[in-house]
């Protein structure tokens, strides 16, 4: 770990220690003054008071799941990310997150960072008791993760398949930007560069990649995920980073009861065969197809088969390239460390920012 992310995790520990230490009062700042006079009993005899070491309280963050917290997405997801958070830097957290099931929740207040899956949530409109405690969440210094908050389009008929596809698209779900035109009418969703500091918080780069295939290491170093980066859009409030949406990102994250990833990733890759870009524009698709946001807030067209299946895409340089699926343990496994790690740089950012 590098020397910055040492610190930024030590101040955090040493912050906690701070607000559980015994507040002072004037009697025994007094007794420990060598400026004032002795005390009056001057007795030889010296009585030594072990000092008393406070440790930090475990952090605990909350988790929204509005419904049968048994019927939520990626049920292993959350506890397994906090358990790697453990083994892995100096925070030590709780690994259930209390859960709540609104923004109206007081006991919001007691956590630094709330998690939400966008689909544990059936209905996106706050309330105006939400809409102000949340606002007040967030003016105070909260931290809310929205995954699965980035939807791309075509993903958006089919209530799970957000949920199975991670498409890199930089613009938040529209249920998310209405909702929270209530909490701040004036701010948008902003995306993140891939260069910002929240990507390397703990982590740096990718998980080495020298075990994937040809094809597919270029494009996951070079495209699909460089430096570490992930398709991410935010929302500034007195500028710091209270708010991230993502694709969904927990698919990643979670171990079953006997320790095996309880779910299988494969890659989507772009890929551009030979004389690509004369047949393509004349191909026949059986889907519609929909824009998605680049980074850079250039538009690409992709075309389906059937309703959420990515065929093929005509990019915002007028170049076209097919989508090729690759399966395979070694893809799936790299996955899951990706997500992990990601998901620990978004921990570790929120509570030390």
């Amino acid at each position: 770990m590098c020397p910055h992310r040492t610190l930024q995790i030590a101040c955090l520990t040493l912050a906690l220690s701070l607000l559980t230490a015994p507040a002072q009062t004037p009697e025994n700042n007094a007794a420990a003054d060598p400026a004032l006079p002795p005390a009056a009993d001057e007795s030889t005899e010296v009585t030594t008071i072990p000092i008393r070491k406070y440790g930090p309280k475990d952090v605990k963050i909350a988790q929204l799941i509005q419904g049968q917290p048994l019927r939520r997405a990626y049920p292993y997801a959350v506890t397994t990310l906090l358990q790697s958070l453990n083994e892995r830097t100096t925070v030590k957290i709780e690994t259930q997150p209390t859960i709540i099931s609104s923004f109206e929740d007081p006991q919001i207040f007691n956590f630094p960072l709330i998690y939400v899956n966008a689909a544990d949530r059936h209905d996106w409109l706050f309330s105006p008791a939400e809409a102000d405690n949340l606002r007040k969440y967030l003016e105070r210094g909260g931290f809310l993760y929205i995954d699965a908050g980035i939807n791309a389009e075509f993903l958006r008929g089919s209530a799970s398949a957000g949920q199975h596809h991670s498409f890199a698209d930089w613009d938040a779900s529209p249920e998310l930007k209405e909702a929270f035109k209530e909490v701040f009418p004036e701010k948008e969703f902003e995306p993140l560069n891939r260069k910002h500091p929240i990507f390397r918080s703990f982590y740096e780069g990718l998980p080495d990649a020298s075990g994937l295939p040809d094809t597919v290491r270029q494009f996951v170093v070079n495209e699909k995920w460089p430096e570490g980066s992930y398709s991410t859009v935010a929302m500034i409030v007195k500028d710091r980073i209270a708010v991230i949406a993502t694709p969904v990102v927990s698919m990643g994250w979670g171990k079953n009861a006997v320790g095996n990833w309880s779910s299988t990733i494969r890659f989507r890759i772009r890929e551009a065969p030979p004389d690509l870009n004369s047949i393509l524009p004349t191909a026949i698709v059986t889907g519609p197809k929909y824009p998605v946001t680049r980074e850079d807030g250039r538009q690409d067209w992709v075309f389906c088969q059937g309703d959420t299946l990515p065929a093929w895409v005509e990019e915002a340089s007028s170049n076209w390239r097919v989508f090729r699926y690759y399966p395979g343990l070694q893809i799936s496994e790299y996955a899951h460390v990706f997500y992990t790690r990601l998901g620990i740089n978004f921990v570790a950012y929120a509570l030390t920012h």
